[in-house]
């Protein structure tokens, strides 16, 4: 039995490149197992953590949601526990099961690697315990980026991890070019292998209405069989309308908060490209916006809490692809196809 243990920073879709490469194994006639021995605890819902549920609808997996993410740690978790002192335990038992019966098992890591460093069980101890390969999935932002990724390879390579490679995943268009012309052979340099420059892709980095409305709650005024538009972008409307134009028009895909009073503000977003319109304060608009925004095809949440707050919880949501939703899992698989280099992964595993 072998494993992968993909592991790198926040944002960067290490679950998404676990879901296109554990279909592409599949593929390739491996029995894939997928294990998650830290969970995130936003990532939830009740107890139940969503990447598990997915991977275990999608790779078909005959084993409880409990042993594939037995461990889950929110940003307070030594609050919220007493002692995980049984955590060793209780993740290689349940990681002994779900080798049992695979041929190659993908472990999909912490929201950062050095998360519960505090137990021993951050990614780059619990890859050693398992004695697994590497593979950082990073996301680009800048080029301190491409030193984050430098640095990350040399701590692995410190601790004796063995490392598959990079992949940079999440890439914006207008660095797409630059990460595969400069970054990439910059890392190479240093003696370390990029496997793969993934773009960005809304259908799967992209929250939708919906995802943003379970977060803010509140109540939906139009737009209820319009919550799976996706949200690219997102404009704050406290401005001007003749400053607001000029954003409103260069915002595709947006997510635009105002107040309800702003119905001026409110029916020039309606007539640019975007996917809802959020309403703080408990504000209710004027009869022209709803009116518009029905035509219009877009949904307006309404919600009572005020402009910070509703900007500040809309940040902690994340994109989150359901079981049901084969366009998005058949995105993941064309990512590894296309822009990886997966053969080197499967020959050298």
């Amino acid at each position: 039995m072998k494993s992968l243990y993909i592991m790198g920073t926040p944002g960067s879709g290490k679950t998404v490149v676990a879901l296109g490469l554990a279909q592409k194994l599949q593929q390739e006639g491996y029995r894939v197992g997928y294990f998650k021995p830290v969970a995130n605890g936003r990532n939830m819902t009740g107890k139940v953590d969503l990447d598990s549920v997915l991977m275990k609808e999608v790779l078909h997996l005959n084993i409880s949601l409990e042993k594939i993410a037995p461990i889950t740690a929110s940003p307070f978790y030594l609050s919220a526990q007493a002692s995980l002192k049984d955590g060793p335990a209780v993740i290689m038992d349940a990681y002994d099961e779900i080798a049992s019966f695979s041929d190659i098992v993908i472990i999909d890591g912490a929201l950062s690697i050095d998360i519960l460093a505090s137990y021993g069980l951050d990614s780059v101890s619990l890859a050693k315990k398992f004695g697994s390969k590497a593979l950082m999935v990073l996301k680009i932002e800048n080029d301190y980026s491409l030193d984050n990724a430098i640095f990350m390879n040399k701590h692995l390579a410190l601790a004796e991890v063995p490392i598959m490679g990079t992949i940079f995943s999440n890439v914006p268009r207008p660095l797409y070019a630059k990460t595969g012309g400069v970054y990439s052979p910059i890392l190479e340099q240093a003696g370390y292998k990029t496997l793969g420059v993934i773009p960005t892709r809304p259908e799967i980095a992209s929250p939708t209405v919906g995802e943003y409305f379970d977060m803010l709650g509140g109540e939906i005024l139009t737009g209820h069989e319009r919550l799976d538009l996706h949200v690219e972008d997102m404009v704050i409307g406290g401005m001007t309308m003749a400053s607001a134009l000029t954003y409103l028009r260069r915002a595709a895909n947006k997510a635009v908060i105002l107040g309800g009073d702003r119905a001026d503000l409110a029916l020039a977003a309606l007539e640019t490209s975007t996917s809802v319109l959020i309403l703080t304060g408990g504000l209710y608009p004027d009869v022209k916006v709803i009116a518009r925004a029905e035509e219009m095809g877009v949904p307006i949440i309404l919600v009572h809490y005020d402009t910070y707050t509703t900007v500040e919880k809309m940040g902690q949501v994340s994109r989150h692809i359901q079981p049901t939703d084969k366009t998005s899992i058949g995105v993941a698989l064309e990512n590894i196809v296309t822009h990886c280099n997966w053969e080197h992964i499967v020959n050298n595993l």
